[in-house]
């Protein structure tokens, strides 16, 4: 047992030393089409070309988060003209489950727009809806914040198979992006996921203004995660009107493919996810996205509150191009649910998340105008949903 545990570690440290910025640097910039073919053939080496994740996102508490991502329109602070509603019903998310079962998502993700989870009623009611998607046999990830490690593992009992808690961005600039969490608060709740047995999914968006030297970055800090993340949505920029980032330009296709090219071979063995802003590419860009070894989308109009190509769209491209949806637990095991989900935590300290004290320009430029617009308009409607 000794022998096999250093020798763990041994493999370990070697998948560390393998990347460096710098390596990553020189594979980032490429000529594209010798970047394309190489990812192409890491691609066909550890995956099913053809396969491709179907993912159904649910927005199951929209707008009012406390946040101030300047990409985020579902921020407070901002006014985008987003109605929100309270937490979904379980038979509410059930129904959205089902929709996208039949037509061939493996995996539901829901949504909650929450700085961090609590061990409140609203947490209980989504241990329930993880417990019942997990039963219909399909894949169940959420994304509700940060949470502690005892959340962490009563969603594990319940059935979740993912967390996702995107990076975002590089750590340097993640500071010009939000300023109410801190790039450690993501990290430990990755971490946290982790000690639960989670798999996890975590990525970043392109187009918000940063450098390639900040794409570069994000990637070498999943490339030193132990083990990487088993899921990587790479989403270009939906500019949202009312967001502080609502003037960026569209990210081009060119770099959207080699930001799929790089992940796909620096993590070589997770899911690249082609997730927000496929409305803004035509098929042909996303067909080489799927080339560059994107083997996962997000399906179904919206990605809780962004456009989204449709269902059967989606299906009439795959059949254009020979791809087909992957079956649920394909990469992992089912989870069990345990009883134990329902044992609330009795005198458990969570932890302190940071609140970091430093100011973004075009963030409170943003919150500023959302306040002027808020005078001279009704404020935005709350939808309420009946509990069960």
């Amino acid at each position: 047992m000794i022998i096999l545990s250093i020798f763990v570690f041994i493999l370990d440290v070697q998948a560390m030393k393998k990347w460096t910025k710098d390596k990553i640097a020189k594979l980032y910039h490429k000529p594209l089409l010798e970047l394309l073919y190489e990812a192409a053939t890491v691609h066909r080496k550890y995956h099913d070309p053809r396969e491709v994740q179907i993912s159904k996102l649910v927005s199951i508490k929209t707008d009012g988060c406390p946040e101030d991502c300047g990409y985020c329109p579902q921020a407070a602070r901002y006014h985008t003209d987003i109605n929100g509603n309270s937490l979904m019903s379980v038979n509410e998310v059930v129904q959205h489950a089902q929709e996208a079962k039949d037509m061939g998502s493996s995996r539901v993700c829901m949504g909650a727009a929450w700085r961090n989870v609590r061990d409140d009623d609203d947490f209980d009611q989504v241990l329930e809806m993880v417990k019942s998607v997990n039963k219909m046999d399909m894949e169940v990830c959420c994304t509700l914040g940060m949470l502690s490690e005892n959340q962490a593992q009563r969603l594990a009992d319940a059935g979740l198979y993912a967390y996702n808690h995107n990076l975002d961005t590089s750590e340097e600039y993640y500071k010009e992006v939000i300023s109410t969490r801190g790039y450690e608060d993501r990290l430990q709740t990755i971490d946290n996921a982790r000690k639960a047995d989670l798999t996890v999914c975590s990525g970043g968006i392109i187009g918000m203004g940063e450098s390639d030297q900040d794409r570069i970055s994000m990637l070498y800090t999943y490339a030193l995660m132990q083990p990487q993340p088993e899921s990587v949505p790479i989403n270009a920029l939906v500019a949202v009107e009312g967001t502080p980032m609502e003037e960026q330009e569209p990210v081009p296709i060119w770099d959207m493919v080699r930001m799929i090219a790089t992940t796909r071979i620096v993590l070589e063995h997770a899911s690249v996810r082609l997730s927000a802003g496929r409305t803004q590419m035509s098929e042909e860009g996303q067909a080489l996205c799927f080339m560059a070894g994107a083997n996962s989308i997000f399906a179904g109009e919206k990605l809780l509150t962004t456009p989204n190509p449709d269902f059967n769209g989606d299906l009439a491209l795959f059949d254009k191009l020979g791809l087909i949806p992957m079956k649920p637990y394909k990469k992992g095991d089912k989870p069990k649910i345990k009883a134990s989900y329902k044992e609330k935590p009795i005198n458990t300290k969570n932890p302190k998340w940071s609140r970091p004290k430093h100011k973004i320009e075009r963030n409170e430029e943003a919150k500023k105008k959302s306040r002027e617009v808020r005078k001279s308009f009704e404020p935005r409607k709350v939808v309420s949903v009946k509990k069960l």
